[in-house]
Formats: C-alpha cells, sequence, structure tokens
C-alpha cells in the first residue's frame, strides 16, 4: 500500500537557505488569495517541497495563523497527486512556498478550491517546461 496523501519531513522546505533563494530567484504569480513563489529544480529525494506562510501584520494571534497553515497544508495534502506526476513525468522538481493574503479567516472549502486552482496553475507551468 502506498502512501500518496501524505507531507513529510523531506517534501517541507526547512532551510533558510533554500527560502531565501526561493524568494530571491524564484518565480512568482498571484491566485487571489494566495502569493505562490516557485522555482524548478533538478529532482533529488523527492521532486517537489512545499511551505506556507501567514503575514503577522494580518493576523496577530498565532492561533489564527497556524490554523490557516494547517487547512492550507492539508489542502495540499489531497490535491498535489497531479502535480506530483507531472514532475516525474518531466523529471523536473518543484519547490512551492503560499503565502496567505488575504485578511479574513477561510472556510476549508475556499481554501481547498484556491488550492487546486494554483495546482492547476503549476501543472500547466510545468508541462511548458522542457
Amino acid at each position: 500500500m502506498s502512501k500518496k496523501f501524505t507531507l513529510g519531513k523531506e517534501e517541507r522546505i526547512k532551510s533558510q537557505k533554500q527560502t531565501e533563494r526561493l524568494f530571491s530567484e524564484g518565480r512568482r504569480f498571484t491566485l487571489a488569495p494566495f502569493r505562490i513563489y516557485y522555482t524548478l529544480v533538478k529532482p533529488g529525494k523527492t521532486s517537489l517541497q512545499f511551505g506556507v506562510g501567514i503575514s503577522k501584520k494580518n493576523f496577530k494571534k498565532a492561533v489564527d495563523r497556524n490554523r490557516i497553515k494547517r487547512l492550507v497544508r492539508e489542502a495540499y495534502r489531497l490535491q498535489k497527486i497531479t502535480l506530483q506526476d507531472k514532475s516525474i513525468e518531466r523529471q523536473c522538481g518543484l519547490t512551492i512556498f503560499f503565502i496567505y493574503t488575504s485578511k479574513e479567516l477561510p472556510a476549508f472549502r475556499e481554501v481547498y478550491e484556491k488550492t487546486g486552482k494554483v495546482i492547476d496553475k503549476l501543472t500547466g507551468i510545468l508541462s511548458e517546461t522542457v
């Protein structure tokens, strides 16, 4: 039985160097309520790496920021398979960072739908690369 719907330690962005490189050299696009930063990389152990951030300016309480992060991670975890398959097919890794830009607490359904649209757009970007 394979573990397709996981978001393990190796799939998360943990290195500060990697995060800084992603923000300085990576490309970005906005799909409300997210701003997405991404870079194409040569695949290593995993083909995808993922991170999420919430502004302290918009959400003062850590409880709210943590809840949004949990919602985004869960929505990504459930929908990443198409993106993962495309990156394996193209033999190209992808580092992705979601920044939640809205000022309201979202419902899971909204986050799920918007995350799906972001993943579709990233899949299209991977399809265009050589």
